[in-house]
C-alpha cells in the first residue's frame, strides 16, 4: 500500500474530529488548538502558540524537522463561516459522506486542508527530514485575514527562513499564483429618535444610511463597467458588496442607530482608497449634516481589515512547487477571494494556493469536499514527504 493510500483515511478521521469544533469566526478556536497541540505532543512535534491580544483566540505554528532554512510553511485558517439561517441536509458539525462527497462546514473551506497537513505528520516524523515542514494555522481568516499577521511576523523573524509558503484554500488541488486582495469596513450612522410623523423632530439613521448605501450599489455598477477586458480575474472587475445590514427599533420611530458592512475586492495595481474617494467624501457631508441638527448624531466609518492582493510571481518557486507535488501542468491561475497568501508575499515569502476542494462550495448550505479531493490531497502530502526526507 503505497503512502497516499494509508494517508487518506488518516485525513477523513482527522477532518471528521476538525469539523466537530465550532469555530465560527466570532467564538474561539482554542478548543481545536489545544486538541492539535495533543496531536503533536503525541507525535513528539514542538510547536508554539501566537494568541490575539486577550487570548480567547490564537495561531499555532509547529515545525517538524530540522530547525534549518530552506523549509515549507502549509498555511491554513480555523475559522469558519457561519451556518445561522442556512437550510443544512444534515448535522454542519458532523461530517456526513453521501455519495463521494464529505459534507461539514469548514470541509472545503479549509479543514480539509488542515487534516491533510496533520495526517501527514506521523509520516514526517518517520522520514527523518533533511528539510522542515512548518505548519501554520491562523484564526480570524473568514473576517479579514486578522490573525495571520502576527504569526507570519513570527515565521518572518524567528524560524529559520522558510523557502515557500502554500496556502491550502480550496483550489481543486491545482496551484494558483494570484488573488483578489479584500479591504472590509463598518459604516455607523447615527441619527436623533422621534415620532415618525414627526419628521423634524428626529433625523433617521437609517434613511442616511439608504444614501449612503446607494452610492455603494452606484459605485459598485461603476466598477463593472470599468472592468479591465484584459484582467485574469472572474469577475474581472474590482467588486463591493454590502453583506450585513441593521437599523432601527420599530416602523413609526425615527431610528437612533443604522449600521452596515460592505467589502471591496482589487486585483493587484488598484488602491481602495482612491477607489472609496468619493464614498468617503460622502460620508464626511452627512456626518457634518447630521452634527449640524444635533451634536451627537454623525457617520463613523472604521476599516476592519486590509487584506493585500496575491501578485502573480513569474518564475515563482513556491508555484513550481505546488505544481510539481501536485502533478499540475495546467494552464496560469488566479481566484477572486482573498487569503493570507498576500500577507505571506508582503513578508518576502514565495508563496502560491493549493487545496482541496472547489471555492464554488464554500460559505454554502452543505457545504462538501469530494473524497477524490482529499485522495489528490494525501498524494501531493505524500510526496512532500518524500521531498523533506531527500531535503533536496
Amino acid at each position: 500500500m503505497s503512502l497516499s493510500q494509508t494517508l487518506a483515511p488518516r485525513a477523513l478521521s482527522l477532518l471528521d474530529t476538525l469539523v466537530g469544533f465550532d469555530t465560527t469566526s466570532r467564538l474561539s478556536n482554542l478548543a481545536l488548538i489545544e486538541w492539535v497541540e495533543a496531536y503533536l505532543d503525541d507525535h513528539g512535534v514542538a510547536h508554539r502558540r501566537v494568541p490575539n491580544a486577550d487570548g480567547t483566540k490564537s495561531n499555532l505554528i509547529a515545525t517538524v524537522g530540522p530547525s534549518i532554512p530552506g523549509g515549507v510553511v502549509l498555511s491554513g485558517h480555523t475559522d469558519v463561516v457561519p451556518v445561522d439561517g442556512q437550510a443544512w441536509s444534515s448535522d454542519p458539525f458532523k461530517v456526513t459522506l453521501r455519495e463521494g462527497r464529505l459534507y461539514g462546514r469548514g470541509t472545503c473551506d479549509m479543514k480539509g486542508f488542515l487534516a491533510l497537513a496533520l495526517a501527514a505528520v506521523p509520516d514526517l516524523v518517520a522520514a527523518d527530514p533533511k528539510k522542515p515542514v512548518h505548519l501554520a494555522l491562523s484564526y480570524d481568516e473568514e473576517i479579514g485575514c486578522l490573525g495571520a499577521p502576527d504569526m507570519i511576523r513570527v515565521i518572518a523573524n524567528e524560524l529559520p527562513l522558510p523557502a515557500l509558503v502554500v496556502v491550502g484554500e480550496p483550489t481543486n488541488m491545482e496551484a494558483v499564483r494570484g488573488h483578489k486582495g479584500i479591504s472590509t469596513f463598518r459604516v455607523t450612522v447615527t441619527g436623533h429618535e422621534a415620532h415618525s410623523s414627526q419628521t423634524q423632530l428626529g433625523a433617521s439613521a437609517v434613511m442616511a444610511a439608504v444614501k449612503l448605501m446607494a452610492y455603494l450599489s452606484d459605485l459598485a455598477d461603476q466598477l463593472e463597467r470599468e472592468a479591465d477586458p484584459a484582467s485574469p480575474f472572474t469577475p474581472k472587475h474590482a467588486t463591493l458588496t454590502i453583506g450585513v445590514v441593521n437599523g432601527g427599533t420599530a416602523g413609526n420611530i425615527l431610528a437612533r442607530e443604522c449600521a452596515f458592512l460592505f467589502d471591496l475586492r482589487c486585483q493587484g495595481g488598484l488602491d481602495p482608497d482612491q477607489i472609496l474617494a468619493g464614498f468617503y467624501a460622502r460620508v464626511a457631508e452627512t456626518d457634518a449634516a447630521l452634527k449640524a441638527r444635533f451634536a451627537h448624531a454623525g457617520v463613523t466609518i472604521e476599516r476592519r481589515s486590509n487584506t493585500p492582493p496575491l501578485n502573480p510571481e513569474e518564475g515563482g518557486v513556491a508555484e513550481a512547487f505546488a505544481r510539481r507535488l501536485a502533478g499540475d501542468n495546467g494552464p496560469a491561475r488566479v481566484v477572486a477571494f482573498a487569503a493570507e497568501a498576500g500577507q505571506f508575499q508582503g513578508a518576502g515569502f514565495s508563496t502560491v494556493i493549493c487545496g482541496p476542494g472547489s471555492i464554488d462550495q464554500a460559505h454554502q448550505p452543505d457545504e462538501f469536499v469530494e473524497v477524490s479531493q482529499m485522495e489528490r490531497g494525501a498524494a501531493f502530502m505524500a510526496r512532500l514527504v518524500d521531498w523533506a526526507r531527500s531535503g533536496e
